[in-house]
């Protein structure tokens, strides 16, 4: 963590900054809880558990039905000193504590992207200053795949995260809560999710052949189809839990980065909870089984040193913040288990065994997969379409958080086909990333300037000017009067950033700037986040049950057998990780 890390030296300040600090009055009940908060101490967004939501109560004399904004005002209550007192510090000393513990023991991590601060909290011991980080990073990138480029203006995200009306922000904090447990949940149970790498799931026929249905009987027939609303298909995938079955992407679209797909199969898991599905129907586990139905860990099972390999790919990645952080740029990975035996090594050589084609030798791991064939659960209901905005490497450049639509579509419990489908209006995006990124390098070069230095002659000497400006005049003219604010906005700033008779100011024109930048993105939330959390489907409804119907006749025999297979790796956590 670099400097940013314990710095003792300032620590007495940070406490009497304080006012001997709510956060150390806390009882030492578990206390775990994530907040996003503006620089104004304003909860946009929170979660914390049980305990944490019962101690608040008993503090500040809330009752238990309070929840939502009411509830929010305990928390801001609580926060408000650490918020003012990091504000303080990175007033004046230009830098801030990003993570520190408190008397009682509590962990408390901070980290501040662009005017919303971060703040998770662990107060049982059970997460590490690294655990904390990284739900920060997770909950970031979720805020990336649910609102865009519209996270990077912080007038605009406050308005996302914290909506006026109290059900549409019960909504989205609702949803953002159910993803953090979904998250903390697979971080628990999944190793795909422990070490953060895309497993896979390798039959080499059958993989085979589902690429092959998705290629010319699912991709290729949907966007050919005159019921597909102008949406096209860009990706289309089979998960089986975590684990990836399949995967085709047409010959246009973008590759899939790991970060992106891990939080594809994150909302995949939030819609239809696997784990959360064999626990409702099995409360009482058999011995040797979990409250989840997977196998307990023990000495007593015994696991091989290993049971996978490591296969490079330069489109899946092991960390979904790690560039981020470290500003690495090494290569990605996929775990990959070893291919599943030939259907000829099946069953007893003696043919004793003629019941079952497929057995466990571990009668343990046998009690899994018979727990599974006794399951009655219910048979999940698809979903309404999402917007969620993926980064893709297109041949007029490369876009980040371009919009998709996301089709999830459930074939049985466990089991889904997943379709990503390229918007109509996305070039769209395209043309307001790049405009965003100039600006970014224009106010970047205002910021930097020293006092007394010429302005205008300063910008007209950047190589990208020219090309910003023209593109910007093309862009707005191409969206005509209905966008006024913006048309005004760039109009402010030509004024003060080229104009031979007004001299404009560093400040004046890094305010027009700031301005420009607020107005593309208002552009993008009007075209992409009408509906934040839900969309209207494009895709005929007889596209959807036709793709469906293809797979469920194709796995009909497969799917006992592949549940039950993406639950043998659950011992990874047993090998060392040098060894990965």
């Amino acid at each position: 963590m670099g400097k940013r890390r314990h710095r003792k030296s300032n620590f007495q300040q940070l406490k009497n900054l304080q006012s001997n600090g709510e956060i150390q009055k806390t009882t030492r009940a578990k206390m775990k809880g994530v907040l996003i908060a503006s620089e104004a101490s304003e909860v946009l967004f929170y979660w914390s558990d049980e305990e944490f939501q019962a101690n608040l109560r008993q503090r500040y004399g809330s009752t238990e039905h309070e929840q939502g904004p009411s509830f929010a005002d305990s928390i801001n209550t609580l926060f408000a000193p650490l918020l003012i007192s990091c504000v303080t510090i990175l007033d004046k000393l230009k830098d801030m504590y990003t993570c520190f513990t408190t008397e009682n023991g509590h962990i408390c991590v901070l980290h501040l992207f662009g005017e919303c601060m971060f703040i998770a909290v662990n107060g049982d011991g059970e997460e590490s200053e690294d655990d904390l980080r990284r739900k920060l990073y997770v909950l970031k990138r979720l805020c990336e795949a649910y609102f865009g480029l519209v996270t990077i203006d912080g007038s605009l995200i406050k308005k996302e995260l914290r909506p006026t009306d109290t059900e549409q922000r019960d909504r989205v904090w609702s949803l953002f809560q159910n993803l953090l447990l979904t998250y903390s949940r697979l971080r628990e149970e999944d190793q795909s999710f422990v070490v953060e790498a895309v497993e896979r799931l390798i039959h080499p026929q059958l993989c085979e052949q589902c690429i092959e249905i998705l290629e010319r009987q699912v991709v290729q027939q949907i966007n050919s189809s005159s019921e597909r609303g102008g949406e096209e298909v860009m990706h289309a995938f089979v998960l089986v839990h975590t684990k990836l079955l399949a995967f085709f992407s047409s010959r246009s679209a973008s590759s899939v980065r790991a970060a992106d797909l891990l939080t594809l199969i994150l909302i995949v898991q939030n819609f239809y909870p696997s784990s959360s599905a064999v626990e409702d129907q099995n409360p009482e586990p058999t011995e040797g089984l979990n409250a989840l139905g997977r196998l307990k860990i023990s000495d007593e099972i015994s696991v091989p040193q290993r049971e996978g390999v490591l296969i490079s790919s330069g489109n899946v990645g092991v960390d979904m913040h790690i560039q981020e952080v470290e500003g690495s740029t090494g290569p990605e990975e996929f775990y990959t288990p070893e291919p599943s035996p030939s259907s000829t090594s099946h069953g007893a050589e003696d043919g004793s065994d003629k019941v079952s084609a497929f057995r466990f030798a571990n009668c343990e791991v046998q009690m899994a997969e018979d727990s599974l064939k006794t399951l009655d659960t219910s048979f999940p209901e698809p979903t309404n379409p999402i917007r969620v905005f993926l980064d893709a490497h297109l041949r007029e450049g490369y876009c980040a958080m371009m919009p998709h639509s996301m089709y999830c579509l459930p074939l049985w419990p466990g089991i889904s086909l997943v379709l990503l489908t390229k918007v109509p209006n996305s070039h769209i995006a395209l043309s307001l990333y790049q405009l965003l990124d100039g600006f970014s390098v224009v106010e970047n070069t205002l910021k930097k300037l020293k006092e007394g230095q010429e302005v205008v002659q300063t910008l007209r000497s950047l190589p990208i000017m020219s090309d910003l400006r023209l593109k910007t005049d093309k862009f707005v003219k191409s969206l005509g009067v209905k966008e006024v604010q913006l048309q005004g906005a760039w109009h402010d700033f030509k004024i003060k950033a080229f104009s031979r008779s007004e001299h404009g100011t560093t400040a004046d024109v890094l305010q027009a700037c700031s301005l420009v930048k607020t107005q593309l993105c208002s552009v993008y939330r009007r075209c992409f986040l009408l509906y934040p959390i839900g969309i209207r489907s494009q895709l005929s409804q007889n596209l959807q049950d036709r793709a469906m119907k293809l797979f469920q006749e194709k796995l009909m025999d497969w799917k006992d057998f592949l549940l039950v297979k993406s639950t043998r790796n659950i011992t990874l956590r047993s090998y060392p990780f040098s060894a990965l």
